[in-house]
Order: structure tokens, then sequence, then C-alpha cells
């Protein structure tokens, strides 16, 4: 069901510091900040050749990212992202498996302009698993 990995997130402190990092030390090809009122986020994205990158920074105070900082405050992984050809056949699935799909269980437009869902942690060993159908 599951296609190739999207992305992998990474909440940071510093969006600026961090982007600038993968830029300079790692010679990255690193996109523009945009933001994602949606999602309470502000995102950058890392191209690499086989995926992409992710840092997340809270955008706003209701921000789900402020939580995650607040315990790693030096920042860390935060999900990670699959691809998926049919979000709500994959979100069926995955329902009937007893997984737990996060919100409302409605996909949602993420930052690829795609529609994402988000799976509970507690049921893929303490990941949050992002799903994007492409």
């Amino acid at each position: 069901m599951i296609g190739r990995l999207n992305h992998v997130a990474i909440a940071v402190p510093d969006l600026t510091a961090a982007a600038e990092q993968y830029r300079n030390a790692l010679g990255a090809s690193v996109g523009a900040p945009q933001d994602e009122p949606d999602h309470g986020v502000t995102v950058v994205f890392i191209e690499l050749p086989n995926t992409k990158i992710e840092l997340l920074y809270p955008l706003g105070e209701d921000s789900p990212i402020n939580g995650f900082l607040e315990k790693n405050p030096s920042g860390g992984i935060h999900h990670i992202c699959y691809e998926v050809d049919d979000i709500i056949s994959a979100r069926d699935h995955l329902l009937a498996t007893g997984a737990r799909v996060l919100g409302s269980g409605e996909p949602r437009i993420g930052a690829h302009g795609k529609p994402v869902l988000f799976l509970h942690p507690k049921d893929f060993n303490g990941c949050l698993v992002e799903l994007e159908q492409v």
C-alpha cells in the first residue's frame, strides 16, 4: 500500500540556522520557508536525490511543534511521510486493521498541495506517520 518515502520531518528550534546548516555544511538544495497555517508550521524543504527533508518550525502559539520542542529543545525527528496512490483507500484499510487516524480522519491539504493524513504514533512503534497521496 505504501510507496516511496516522501520525506523525513525534523522539528527545529531555529529554522534559519537549520536551513543554513543544510545549505552550507552539507551542500544541499534548500527551498524557501513557507507558512502552513492549517498545520501550524513553517516549513523548509531540503531536496535530496532520493527524498526530502522537511524542517518544521512552529507557526503561532497553538502549533503542535511547540510541545514537541518543549520536550526536545534541540529539535529532532518529528515524523516520516510515505506516499500512497489513494489516500481514502489507505485510510479505510488502516482503520479496518485497527490503526488510528489523527484528527477528523478526513485528509487535509499538506505542504505539497496534496491530501495528507497522520497516523497515531502508538500504532506505529512510536513514530508519527504521515501519508501523502501522489
